[in-house]
């Protein structure tokens, strides 16, 4: 059932993506958020297809701790979910992603044509700069930047070192930052086809103020947050650690 779930929810953007990609060249020249509003529509669809195809649902904690204006968004990083689902969950968001997804047919059309920042990974400071530039005008139109820290995905119960750029457009910015949890790689693996039915859980953390910190202390306490919250929510993905600790 699995299998053919999948097939389906394939076949389903299959039909919709290049509709929507003509769409999304057509409304380029209209201002950031209303081509947000009407390119997302993908998005919503796309969701709806993976809660009644796929059987893929979410549930939110922490809701309340979103600020009541434009923030930076640092967020676990394990599958494809979460760059749709924070679109959902969030106000409007501007992802930080790297450049080569504008090159897949169709899709990457569309995402070429939405407020977003796509960087060359390889650049270094260059790419640091342009983050710095472009999110600060993405956050003044009243969007939430949002920055995947490990910087690709990774499967549950693993982590890498947190790269700076959502942290140091935070910092002079003075943008607050919020950090999130998910469990989202449980069922839907980096590069899968299959996904699985269930019940993904994101937690949002409490806002992180970051005047007077330097990037890497806004970093620190992104990293502490959400790694402890993944620890805290999915003990199961960290048992080799405590076994180690026990040892």
């Amino acid at each position: 059932m699995t299998f053919v779930r999948s097939v389906l929810f394939f076949l389903f953007l299959v039909v919709i993506t290049p509709p929507f990609s003509l769409i999304a060249i057509l409304v380029r020249p209209l201002p950031p958020r209303v081509r947000y509003r009407i390119i997302g529509a993908w998005t919503r669809l796309t969701m709806f297809a993976l809660r009644f195809i796929v059987g893929l649902h979410y549930r939110v904690i922490g809701r309340e701790n979103l600020p009541s204006h434009s923030a930076v968004v640092l967020c676990k990083h394990q599958s494809a979910w979460e760059t749709l689902s924070l679109q959902v969950i969030l106000p409007r968001v501007a992802f930080v992603f790297k450049k080569e997804l504008l090159r897949i047919p169709f899709f990457g059309w569309g995402l070429g044509c939405m407020p977003m920042i796509a960087i060359d990974r390889s650049a270094g400071k260059d790419a640091l700069v342009q983050v710095e530039e472009q999110g600060r005008t993405l956050l003044e139109q009243g969007f939430w930047v949002t920055v995947f820290p490990e910087g690709t995905r990774m499967p549950p119960g693993q982590t890498r070192r947190y790269k700076v750029g959502g942290a140091r457009l935070a910092q002079v910015t003075g943008a607050p930052v919020v950090p999130i949890a998910h469990n989202a790689g449980d069922y839907w693996k980096r590069n899968a086809f299959l996904k699985y039915p269930g019940e993904i859980v994101v937690s949002i953390g409490p806002p992180i103020a970051t005047q007077g910190l330097t990037t890497e202390q806004i970093n620190g306490h992104a990293q502490v947050w959400i790694e402890s919250e993944m620890r805290r929510l999915f003990p199961h993905h960290y048992e080799a650690e405590h076994l180690s600790a026990a040892a």
